[in-house]
């Protein structure tokens, strides 16, 4: 499986290079993906500027604590490599789509023990099936992705939903497994369906596509449909 992050403006900055239409780090950031990223708007990181403001800060300065914070204030490991509006990324196998996630906004730190991009606006997530239909779809306030390990950590009135049957599940914070096409959580979880509402204390486990779900801690209200 692939992964292309589209992007309209072509950026710039260490560590990027352009090769046939995809954007590839050069350093083992995203080691089991190709990429391309679309963006309305991108923009590199100045650190350029950086000299200059630290300078600036120093020289108003009084004392050792001003300086201090100077220092972690302008930890460049702190500052995104890339930055960009308007996000679409894409997995594809066989040059069939599998995954599609929309962003408004993202960061990609890469100077860091364990890299990650953010999505600070949160994501919309759909998984399709082998006829290209949308069969299942997730939304979450706020996302972290952990290229070196395949994982999206989604936090902030998680929502995801099969579109086949209306199954729905609520949650403040789900995991997504990319290699294992696994979505989970450890904290409390609800789900309806036409069966009735049902409650994890402890969370779920589910296949990506919400097609096999297994709550923890169960408990919950099953809907009986009278008889004519």
């Amino acid at each position: 499986m692939w992964m292309d992050v589209l992007m309209n403006t072509r950026p710039s900055g260490p560590g990027i290079k352009w090769y046939t239409g995809q954007l590839i780090k050069q350093e083992a950031f995203l080691e089991r993906a190709s990429f391309f990223i679309n963006f309305a708007h991108m923009t590199a990181p100045m650190n350029h500027m950086l000299p200059v403001l630290i300078g600036i800060m120093i020289l108003s300065a009084g004392c050792e604590n001003d300086i201090e914070r100077i220092n972690m204030l302008t930890d460049e490991a702190m500052i995104p490599k890339l930055q960009g509006t308007n996000v679409e990324v894409i997995y594809s196998d066989s040059a069939s789509v599998e995954v599609q996630i929309l962003a408004p906004s993202f960061r990609q730190y890469t100077d860091i023990e364990r890299p990650y991009m953010e999505f600070p606006e949160g994501i919309e997530v759909y998984f399709y099936n082998d006829s290209l239909e949308i069969e299942s779809e997730l939304r979450a306030n706020y996302t972290i992705y952990y290229p070196e390990e395949g994982l999206w950590h989604a936090s902030g009135d998680v929502v995801a939903k099969r579109l086949d049957n209306g199954d729905a599940l609520n949650t403040e914070e789900l995991f997504w497994d990319e290699e294992e096409h696994l979505i989970y959580s450890n904290t409390f979880t609800r789900i309806q369906n036409e069966d009735g509402t049902f409650y994890g204390k402890r969370g779920f486990e589910s296949d990506q596509d919400l097609s096999n779900w297994q709550l923890k801690g169960t408990s919950g209200t099953v809907t009986v449909q009278d008889e004519e």
